[in-house]
């Protein structure tokens, strides 16, 4: 059902010095960043030959971020994000094997404009795992 890796998302409590140190001690190429009201964070895509990573900066006070960086104050892996061709074909068998869907359980529009969701941790191992329909 899952298809490639699309992205790992890494919560930083600097987002200009986590991108700069990306693109200058990494030499990797570095987008813009982007506002995500609808998900409470100001996001930073790295682009790599396979995949992506995304820095993730809490965009204010009410971010799922914010409590993140309180445990973790020097940042660090947040999510994986894997790719799926029908976000509501895999939502539904998931829930269909007792997997938990968070918040309401309907997709919304993510950073790259296309419907993903969310798997609750706790089913899958310790890792907040988000779908993306591709």
């Amino acid at each position: 059902m899952i298809g490639r890796l699309n992205h790992v998302a890494i919560a930083v409590p600097d987002l200009e010095a986590a991108a700069d140190q990306y693109r200058n001690a990494l030499g990797a190429n570095v987008g813009p960043a982007q506002d995500e009201p609808d998900h409470g964070v100001t996001v930073i895509f790295i682009e790599l030959p396979n995949t992506k990573i995304e820095l993730l900066y809490p965009l204010g006070d009410d971010s799922p971020i914010n409590g993140f960086l309180e445990k973790n104050p020097a940042g660090g892996i947040h999510h994986i994000c894997y790719e799926v061709d029908d976000i509501i074909v895999a939502r539904d068998h998931l829930k269909s094997t007792g997997a938990r869907v968070l918040g309401n359980g309907e997709p919304k529009i993510g950073a790259h404009g296309k419907p993903v969701i969310f798997l609750h941790p706790k089913d899958f191992n310790g890792a907040l795992v988000e779908l993306e329909q591709v």
